[in-house]
């Protein structure tokens, strides 16, 4: 069974940083605070992205939903074969050559695809971290810092994997919301990293 990882958020006040942790604290955090002057803006730590508050139904639960991987396995009669792996089924559409590629590999089509799936998260890995770190980063950067003095070149330096300069142009913005960015670059860029100055 997967580890249970508790889904995180960050909540901001125009640029001030008012609460962070897991959905359920956050929420009890912000209803104590006075929001009526407006300018609250919340952030999902894994993608980013804006959040509504209060939740939408069902959109913030304390731990991820159970997933098929994840599920208790089913009684299956005795039988020789191979034990229950927790398999998930999904549809995947490829040309006929590609067919008789997979047909002709050791343990068939579905044995190569998954050797093909990890030899690419091994050899992509970090690739990936960084490419999901920047979209991070760029959607929090976006919805609070887009009026910024630097934001158009601190977005340039994002892509261009450049940690030097996208910390040059982010230095004079407000602390938390530049804090805030160096924890989500953490993993954004492959030289000249940002040092995270907050633990999550």
């Amino acid at each position: 069974m997967n580890p249970i990882t508790v889904c995180t958020c960050t909540a901001f006040l125009g640029h001030h940083r008012v609460a962070h942790g897991p959905y359920a604290e956050v929420d009890t955090a912000l209803r104590a605070l006075d929001l009526s002057v407006g300018g609250l803006l919340v952030f999902d730590d894994t993608s980013g992205a804006l959040v509504d508050h209060p939740w939408p139904p069902g959109h913030a639960p304390a731990q991820p939903a159970e997933s098929p991987a994840d599920a208790p396995p089913e009684a299956a009669a005795p039988g020789v074969g191979r034990p229950r792996l927790g398999v998930v089924a999904r549809e995947v559409t490829l040309l006929p050559r590609h067919w008789e590629w997979l047909a002709q590999q050791r343990g068939g089509a579905s044995a190569a695809l998954r050797r093909l799936v990890e030899e690419a998260r091994r050899s992509q890995g970090d690739q990936d971290a960084q490419r999901l770190a920047k979209e991070r980063v760029y959607r929090f950067m976006s919805a609070i810092g887009g009026g910024l003095p630097g934001f158009e070149e601190a977005s340039r330096a994002l892509f261009a994997q450049d940690g030097a300069a996208f910390a040059h142009r982010t230095a004079h913005w407000p602390a938390d919301v530049r804090d805030h960015l160096a924890w989500l670059a953490r993993d954004a860029f492959a030289t000249a990293p940002i040092v995270a100055t907050r633990t999550a």
